[in-house]
């Protein structure tokens, strides 16, 4: 019967490597990895299960629909059994419900003394505990699009957000944003230097606000400037705005 199903391409077995796509994100890893802690969701999945029991993406890969940028912490649990964790990381709570969806108890207990030693504070208390904090400005910007149609009391039509870019001293951006940085467009900067060429992984503008209100930042100006496409010279057509939105917090 095994070899059956391995002549129809469908074998009984998985690969000593395996491919993952947890959330958008891609892992490669060794099924000795994911099946590292028992009667774990991962580890059964990959010894209870065959490869044509679990949902896969359009190129073969295992899926699982999580957050796809912890998912690194929990792989990097798995390999190790130990939890090792960035500088002002301010995700612990989610994480805790990752590890708890992925049935890692050991995890979670870990996260959870880890949150009540670093309670959650508000960004005035913060910037009163932390006087030693380093005092700068970020500013983080956004290009959108929205239209509005000829009948101007109608609801505008907002797309969302490509990408929020940062611009800031590389190590202020570091300590407030952490993992959710992406520094491909200006790698291997020293942290002294300054940069205008970072952006988030994220589209959600209030997710880079809270952060900075947790690192002490506030905002203390914005602007705006947008243009108008009409596309065609039919007035009845709806108009396409563009525009580019900063906002600047300082500490």
């Amino acid at each position: 019967m095994a070899a059956f199903s391995d002549f129809c391409g469908q074998s009984s077995t998985f690969p000593e490597i395996v491919e993952l796509n947890v959330g958008g994100q891609v892992y490669v890893t060794r099924l000795e990895t994911l099946t590292a802690v028992p009667n774990s969701l991962l580890w059964a999945k990959f010894t209870q299960s065959s490869p044509a029991e679990l949902p896969k993406d359009s190129k073969g890969r295992f899926f699982f629909d999580r957050d796809g940028f912890l998912f690194r912490y929990i792989l990097d649990y798995l390999r190790d059994s130990e939890l090792f964790l960035p500088e002002f990381f301010k995700e612990k709570r989610r994480l805790q419900k990752e590890a708890d969806f992925f049935q890692l108890p050991e995890l979670s207990r870990r996260l959870a003394e880890a949150e009540l030693l670093s309670p959650v504070t508000s960004s005035s208390d913060r910037a009163l505990r932390s006087p030693g904090a380093a005092a700068g400005f970020i500013t983080v910007g956004y290009r959108g699009s929205y239209t509005i149609g000829r009948d101007i009391q109608a609801d505008a039509k907002f797309r969302r957000v490509a990408r929020i870019t940062v611009c800031s001293k590389i190590s202020l951006a570091k300590e407030v944003f952490g993992e959710t940085l992406n520094e491909s467009r200006d790698p291997d900067r020293p942290p002294d230097k300054y940069t205008s060429r970072y952006y988030l992984k994220y589209n959600f503008l209030e997710q880079a606000f809270d952060r900075l209100a947790d690192a002490g930042f506030h905002m203390v100006a914005c602007s705006s400037t947008g243009t108008c496409s009409y596309g065609s010279s039919d007035p009845g057509e709806d108009k396409l705005w563009t525009s580019y939105t900063e906002y600047v917090f300082c500490r």
